[in-house]
């Protein structure tokens, strides 16, 4: 059984479509994540996958069951890009309250010591900067031992210290068995901890795959001095070049997987030596780039950032 499952989900907040028609299935044990431009339909994705929103079209399964199964608050911990607490409640009061909800929690303390929140402990809510509460908001996620963590740009606003610090947290949690659906505009932080990425693009999935096969699906490109003239006619009319361009001396050769092999290959056979050679691997961000850039004048496409958010902070509070 799937850890999640979204088969053609849909939904519009009146004449606005947030979401048109997306499927994946997140497995048991991996780290998935979703990616997209703002507006792209993640955040009201996770949110209907999370229960916090109801589907208008399609079917969504969290382990198994409805998003609104009540069962599912003990078995899912959820961190949303907006969440809050009463600004007098101090971290430490925030963290032990949660805790009380479930059965087995899992140790406060630890998790203080580990999202750097000791100095903070005391401090009220209303107190905290922008990468604490952030912090915050992971460590009630993930206080009640969830067989699934769902967490939305969890590492915005956060040092690139206690980024890397996050990762390596999320990275122990998963290796415990949890399941995690992590949505981030970070490349790094996706290639780094995801098995797959599904990047979703105007309320649909425009690609699915692991990030570094996303990034060798796009093209390659090879960056050289040539010791002595080279016609880019005979440079076109090899295997898997689909781009020849000129920087001044530099001749940048664009690609599939065996372009290098095959420039080099024909350059050698005239005796000619690529001088300063480069060679330029595309990436997660190079496809994203791609993937999602098309935007046509005066598209009214409403992403989850185009509607009204009302309700959704408090009914959060529930969710983690």
């Amino acid at each position: 059984m799937e850890a999640i499952e979204v088969r053609n989900l849909r939904k519009t907040y009146g004449s606005k479509v947030a979401v048109e028609d997306v499927s994946f299935t997140v497995e048991q044990g991996e780290i998935f994540g979703v990616l997209g431009p703002n507006g792209a339909g993640k955040t009201t994705t996770v949110e209907t996958i999370a229960g916090l929103r109801v589907a208008d079209g399609g079917r969504v399964r969290v382990l198994g069951r409805d998003p609104a199964d009540p069962e599912l608050r003990e078995l899912v911990g959820v961190q949303l890009q907006d969440s809050a607490l009463p600004d007098k409640l101090r971290v430490g009061e925030a963290l032990s309250l949660y805790a009380a909800f479930y059965r087995d929690p899992a140790d406060a303390g630890e998790l203080i010591a580990q999202l750097g929140l000791e100095k903070v402990r005391d401090s009220a809510f209303g107190k905290l900067s922008g990468g604490e509460r952030q912090r915050l908001s992971i460590a009630l996620a993930l206080i009640g031992r969830p067989k699934i963590a769902i967490l939305d740009e969890l590492t915005t606003g956060l040092d690139p210290s206690a980024r890397r610090a996050t990762w390596a947290l999320i990275e122990d949690i998963r290796s415990r068995g949890v399941t995690i659906l992590l949505v981030t505009h970070f490349m790094e932080e996706a290639e780094r901890l995801c098995d797959r990425v599904a990047v979703i693009d105007r309320g649909r999935v425009v690609a699915l795959d692991s990030p570094g096969a996303l990034g060798t699906l796009r093209e390659q490109r090879l960056r050289f001095r040539p010791s002595a003239p080279v016609e880019d006619a005979v440079l076109l009319s090899l295997e898997d070049v689909s781009s020849v361009r000129r920087e001044g001396e530099l001749i940048v050769v664009s690609g599939g997987p065996a372009v290098v092999q095959n420039v080099a290959a024909a350059l050698a056979r005239d005796g000619i030596v690529a001088e300063g050679l480069r060679v330029e691997q595309a990436n997660l961000e190079d496809a994203f780039v791609e993937l999602t850039s098309y935007r046509p004048e005066g598209d009214t496409w409403a992403g989850s950032a185009d509607v009204v958010e009302a309700g959704i902070a408090s009914r959060a509070r529930g969710a983690f």
